[in-house]
């Protein structure tokens, strides 16, 4: 995700993928109780981007598919120090993508090119995205493709801190590769999905989001177009006083979150004004996907500024991810996704 920076003048946000400074697009946004998020237009009125859902469903518990134990297996060893912090070109992210691997086969996946790496240059290193397939149960709508994503490199090393020098990357992003990998095993054993998903952990998203890029053109070439990709970003912790789970980026631009909450019969996406004010919705890997294929391709996330302090910092550790909050995570999506990959037609729809 993006690191924000506190000035005396301004905050700035530093992405992930990028070396450059991001303003908030719009200066001066702000919460209205009655409006929603709204921002000053050209004629002297605000503009309302987002107004909140008059009827949500009504709330209802979740089934417990996914165990709080099977994330923290998961983001231990991602985020581990022999793991030394996953950066691209490795022999340690080699490692990552080959415990990927074995979760995919473990879980029945098939790699859905000739091998489950899906190589690519990455500045002159060797990157990797891990990539598999989980065919459709539906003769016709086996043909349609849902992507679920999230990256799965760190940055290596960072300022030491006590002597440690080693960015693990608890939340980011291992805590939304192991979330992926958890959908993955629940989706191979449950067979619920009448489309086809693509499980996606790419590579290089912290050197300009390489790896996703990559992906999305290798895609381009073969006979398919995905239907919606859903990437999956820093989830490790909660986020305080908000009636939703987690926040989407690009959330006016589709109506993703509103289908994907009647579908999971609770308001689990909501709208969080920075990722507006920040433009987080080009900052993260379903950039390039919706730049490629021009479909809803959006990140969901829980990092909501004020709830982590250790962004690409050495004390970005697998310890500090609360396992309950995860396993809740993924328990919420699992209704959502459903829906996304049942539906007789393409409910999603990209606003622009």
């Amino acid at each position: 995700m993006r690191k924000l920076v506190l000035t005396a003048c301004s905050a700035l946000l530093i992405a992930c993928g990028s070396t450059s400074p991001v303003k908030p697009v719009e200066e001066g946004a702000a919460q209205n109780a009655s409006n929603g998020y709204t921002v000053p237009a050209n004629n002297g009125t605000e503009e309302v981007l987002f107004k909140p859902t008059e009827k949500l469903p009504k709330a209802k518990d979740f089934k417990q598919y996914v165990s709080p134990e099977a994330l923290q297996k998961d983001v231990g060893f991602l985020a581990s120090d022999a793991l030394k912090g996953r950066e691209t070109g490795t022999p340690e992210i080699e490692e990552a993508a080959t415990y990927i691997i074995k979760a995919f086969q473990d879980a029945g996946l098939q790699p859905y090119f000739t091998s489950y790496r899906d190589k690519f240059d990455a500045k002159g290193k060797s990157g990797y995205n891990v990539v598999g397939v989980l065919e459709g149960t539906d003769p016709e709508l086996k043909k349609e493709y849902v992507i679920i994503g999230a990256h799965y490199d760190h940055i290596g090393t960072a300022q030491a801190e006590n002597g440690d020098v080693i960015a693990n990357g608890a939340n980011d992003n291992a805590s939304g590769t192991a979330t992926v990998m958890a959908l993955a095993r629940y989706f191979a054993k449950a067979k619920t999905n009448k489309r086809s998903i693509l499980f996606a952990l790419f590579s290089a998203e912290e050197m300009g989001l390489l790896g996703s890029a990559h992906l999305a053109d290798r895609l381009k070439s073969t006979s398919i177009t995905p239907y919606v990709m859903f990437n999956i970003e820093m989830v490790g912790l909660p986020m305080s006083d908000k009636d939703y789970t987690l926040y989407l980026t690009g959330y006016e631009n589709s109506n993703l979150a509103q289908q994907f909450n009647a579908y999971a019969g609770a308001k689990v996406l909501g709208f969080l004004p920075q990722a507006k004010q920040y433009n987080l919705f080009k900052r993260s890997d379903n950039y390039a996907f919706y730049q490629v294929f021009k479909i809803p391709a959006q990140t969901v996330s829980t990092f909501d500024f004020t709830n982590f302090d250790h962004y690409h910092k050495v004390g970005d550790e697998a310890s500090l991810m609360d396992y309950e909050h995860m396993a809740n995570v993924a328990n919420q999506l699992i209704p959502g996704l459903e829906g996304i990959l049942t539906t007789p037609s393409q409910e999603i729809i990209w606003n622009e």
